[in-house]
């Protein structure tokens, strides 16, 4: 399927996705699909731009209170109800495909240009630059997936354009308990549809080992014992308080060993849901791919030393 063709099926679907929002979400799932087929012969789709279509429908409806929960999160002084009904359904669109998507077939860069496309060509003159921007702080948020080129995201200390920026440190942790002879590990789901890994900032006076262990005090309710560091991450993140409106994040990563005990997720913003996993349903879960970066050496060292 060409890129051509591709634009034309989100086309299609984003029809589909304005009518339903105009129905007040009335229209089931059999009068969707109905529509899909019908708006798809009068765009003059192809045949086998089907499939990639109903997918795209069938995952936007189904994951539209996550992704309306993530629209409020990303553009929290326009109220939903606020927000055009063709920039709000472009904003659905474009998220499905940012969040669910596989990004081998769809990387994020093509999912947000193709949405702000859409808003230059169905909404209205500040369309484009509004899904613009609620798309980018989502990006941002992500960590920028894909962005391989530039400083948005390096590996270690000093990236290459990043040093005159101020340097936040936080510290997270992979965390691992033994229960009954096997083990678990313990991870937080963000409100952007990933487990990932449990961190927060460093405050005050603190080193990022001390202020590692209390952020997944507050974050898990888990006291835990670092045991050895798994590795630095650096990247850029948007910061209107600052100079230059950027700032460096710096995220050092521990392996940390808890007691199995009950998780109590705290008031962290952006997480939804905190639980322990047992080693063998970790390769299940829906992680981010630098999350995984991290978390594939920890179960390494975890079997090396006996400890799985």
């Amino acid at each position: 399927m060409t890129m051509a063709n591709r634009h034309l099926a989100r086309s299609v679907v984003l029809q589909v996705l304005f009518e339903r929002d105009s129905s007040s979400g009335a229209l089931s799932h059999d009068e969707c699909v109905s529509r899909l087929q019908s708006y798809s012969q009068e765009f003059g789709a192809r045949d086998s731009d089907m499939p990639f279509m109903t997918q795209l429908l069938q995952t936007a409806v189904a994951k539209q209170k996550e992704i309306d929960t993530v629209i409020v999160k990303a553009a929290p002084e326009w109220p939903l109800e606020k927000i055009a009904a063709i920039d709000r359904n472009i904003l659905r669109l474009g998220l499905t495909e940012l969040l669910f998507s596989d990004r081998a077939q769809v990387p994020a860069k093509v999912a947000i240009n193709e949405a702000i496309e859409l808003a230059k060509n169905f909404g209205s003159a500040s369309s484009g630059r509004f899904v613009n921007g609620v798309l980018g702080a989502v990006y941002v948020e992500l960590g920028e997936p894909g962005k391989n080129e530039g400083a948005a995201r390096k590996q270690g200390p000093g990236g290459q354009g990043m040093g005159k920026m101020p340097v936040e440190q936080l510290g997270g942790a992979v965390v691992y308990a033994k229960h009954e002879g096997e083990t678990y590990l313990a991870f937080v789901h963000d409100i952007f549809g990933h487990w990932t890994i449990s961190k927060g900032k460093t405050q005050g006076g603190e080193d990022v080992k001390t202020g590692t262990m209390r952020s997944i005090k507050e974050e898990l309710g888990l006291d835990v014992t670092l045991r050895e560091e798994l590795g630095v991450n650096e990247y850029t993140a948007n910061d209107p308080e600052v100079k230059g409106g950027k700032k460096r994040k710096r995220v050092t990563y521990f392996l940390a060993e808890s007691p199995f005990s009950d998780i109590k997720l705290g008031s962290s913003g952006g997480l939804d849901d905190a639980q322990w996993f047992p080693l063998s349903q970790v390769g299940s879960l829906n992680f981010y791919d630098d999350t995984l970066k991290i978390i594939i050496p920890a179960i390494n060292i975890l079997a090396q030393k006996g400890r799985a």
